[in-house]
This record gives structure tokens, C-alpha cells and sequence, in this order.
């Protein structure tokens, strides 16, 4: 079991004092250091005004290792045989997802519109692809091979015909996963940088690196503080804060699924948030062990464990079928209908 002080925010939407203490837990901050917008500030103004120079002075600092110029974006050979170290199955899984990526992407096109109203007046839309997108890949803590292709795939379904990935590496060692993912979605360029300093070159461009017409991507708080800055020279998709998932789950779900479920935003940041809708309070239970076993074994325990005890929540409704008010006001960044009739 995991200690008290380890477990989740327990409330229970039949009691009478759940508004006040729901209402309490929406309040919750999680926001970060206020400075960070500060800091951020100088970072960008200074790739702007010393472009490559300035990239390599951070990657030094920040990413520990020596680089030159010509060094910073990753040759197709690097790429290729760091990819090579994938094993098989979790190539074929990668494969598998970005095809299914592809396949739902290609659903979503917009298409062009051209319509004479009732005073004979020709009016229309015509959707086009941005020439040129970049894409931040979170590398700095933990790798994530599925930012990659979810950020890039649905860019080359839109017809981008320029794809810049950035992503860090930390004792400049490439990560296996993240540079087979880049291979498989179809990234044309790809720089060993991260954080503010990214955003930036993408934005504003170096001697090596050509700007970008939109940033997309996840990443921690320099990051969402860099793209907010730099909107308006450049598109983004949106700032995003601490990562969050939302799982309503009946019991005919296997515990296990749905704790893994839970703890793979939680895995991401301290500050992430993951909450369970139930209306069943022994798998509700269930649930809660699930996730201290897991918590027991996966490398990211502690701060998945500390993600999970101080923003977490497991939360009792009479109906699954009727929580979704309680959806609404929480509006997670990740919402999951784990139900045997979801679209009821």
C-alpha cells in the first residue's frame, strides 16, 4: 500500500459535501514558478540576437555536452542507426500507430468551400497547407516517440512540405525510439535542441536553421512560456500546461488497463493530473492498487507517484451514464470513455 500521504483525492458525488470540496480540488494551482516567463524572455531574445551561437551556449548548458554548429542537426546516418537499436515489436508498434494516425488524420481534411448566397454573391474557403511547421519533441526528462508522430503525421496528411523536429538530448545521446518515430512520420529536418532556445530558432530562424510558419508540440513550462511569447511571429497550435487525463470507467474494464491509463500523463510531470470517474466503489479500489503496483516497478515511479498522490483524484458518481457536468468542469486535456456503451 501505498503511504497516506501517497494516495489520491477521494471524493464521493452522492455526499452532501462534495460541491465545496470538488469546487476546492478545481482550484487546486498548479501552475509554475512565476519567474519562468522572465527567464524565458532573455532566452529568446538572445537566440534572436545571437542565433547558432546562442544555441550552442544553451545546449551546452542545459543538455551537458559539447556541440559545434555543424554538429546541432542530426545527419540521416545518426538518425538511421540510432533507429536501427529499436527491437522489432516496438518498431512494428510504432508502425502500426502512425498508420492508424494517418488513416483517422486523413478523415479530418477540410475541405474547400465555394457558395453563392441569396444576393448572388460568391463567397467561399479554400484550406491550405502551411509551407513550413515545427515540431517540439520533449526529450529533456523522458522520451516521447508519440509526440513525434502525433505531430508530425497529421502535418504531412495537411501537404506541409516542410517538417523542422527539435528535440533535446541530454549528454547528446539520441534517443532510439524518438528518432525511429521521426524516421516513420516523415520529418525533414531534425535538431538536437531543446527548450525556450528551440522555440525560438524555429521562430525567428539562425544562420543554420530557417524560421517556421507554426510551432506545434508539448513540452514543460519554458517551452509553453516560449511559444506564448513568440505567437504572432509564428503560429502555434496552443500553450500548454501540466499534462491531464480524465478516465470514466465501468467495472466490466480490467484494473490494470485503466491504472496504466492513468499513470501515463502522470508519468510525465509532478504537476500532471489524472482522475478516475466510477460508479462502482470496489473497482474504484481496484483501480487505486493497480496503480500502487505499477508504481512499484515503472522507472518513472517517483514522479508519476508524486503526480498521482498530490493532483490525483478517484472520484464516486451514483451513474457513469450521468457525470457529464463533472466532465465539463474539469476539462482535461485527455478524456478516455472506458464504457461498455460510451456514445450513451
Amino acid at each position: 500500500m501505498l503511504p497516506k500521504e501517497r494516495r489520491p483525492l477521494r471524493l464521493d458525488a452522492s455526499a452532501s459535501g462534495f460541491e465545496r470540496e470538488f469546487q476546492a480540488f478545481l482550484g487546486r494551482n498548479r501552475d509554475t514558478d512565476e519567474n519562468v516567463d522572465r527567464f524565458v524572455a532573455d532566452i529568446v531574445a538572445d537566440v534572436r540576437a545571437r542565433g547558432d551561437a546562442a544555441l550552442i551556449e544553451y545546449t551546452r548548458k542545459f543538455d551537458r555536452f559539447e556541440v559545434e554548429v555543424a554538429g546541432l542537426r542530426v545527419s540521416d546516418a545518426e538518425r538511421t542507426a540510432a533507429a536501427a537499436k529499436v527491437p522489432p515489436a516496438e518498431r512494428e508498434a510504432l508502425e502500426f500507430a502512425a498508420k492508424r494516425i494517418e488513416a483517422f488524420h486523413r478523415t479530418l481534411l477540410p475541405r474547400d468551400v465555394d457558395f453563392t448566397d441569396a444576393t448572388g454573391t460568391r463567397l467561399g474557403a479554400r484550406y491550405r497547407p502551411v509551407d513550413a511547421a515545427g515540431v517540439y519533441v520533449p526529450g529533456g526528462t523522458a522520451a516521447y516517440p508519440s509526440s513525434v508522430l502525433m505531430n508530425i503525421v497529421p502535418a504531412k496528411v495537411a501537404g506541409v512540405r516542410r517538417i523542422v523536429m527539435v528535440v533535446p538530448t541530454p549528454d547528446g545521446v539520441l534517443n532510439p525510439l524518438v528518432m525511429l518515430a521521426a524516421g516513420i512520420a516523415g520529418a525533414d529536418e531534425i535538431w538536437r535542441i531543446g527548450g525556450a532556445q528551440a522555440v525560438a530558432a524555429l521562430a525567428y530562424g539562425t544562420q543554420s536553421i530557417k524560421p517556421v510558419d507554426k510551432i506545434t508540440g508539448p513540452g514543460n513550462a519554458y517551452v509553453a512560456a516560449a511559444k506564448r511569447r513568440v505567437f504572432g511571429q509564428v503560429g502555434i497550435d496552443l500553450i500548454a500546461g501540466p499534462s491531464e487525463i480524465l478516465v470514466v470507467a465501468d467495472a466490466k474494464n480490467d484494473p490494470a488497463w485503466i491504472a496504466a491509463d492513468l499513470l501515463s500523463q502522470a508519468e510525465h510531470d509532478p504537476s500532471a493530473q489524472s482522475v478516475l470517474i466510477a460508479d462502482d466503489r470496489a473497482f474504484a479500489d481496484e483501480v487505486a492498487h493497480a496503480v500502487e503496483l505499477e508504481l512499484r516497478t515503472m522507472k518513472r515511479a517517483e514522479i508519476a507517484g508524486r503526480s498521482w498522490s498530490d493532483n490525483g483524484a478517484i472520484i464516486l458518481v451514483p451513474d457513469v451514464g450521468q457525470c457529464a457536468p463533472i466532465i465539463d468542469r474539469i476539462a482535461a486535456e485527455h478524456v478516455e470513455l472506458a464504457l461498455e456503451m460510451p456514445a450513451a
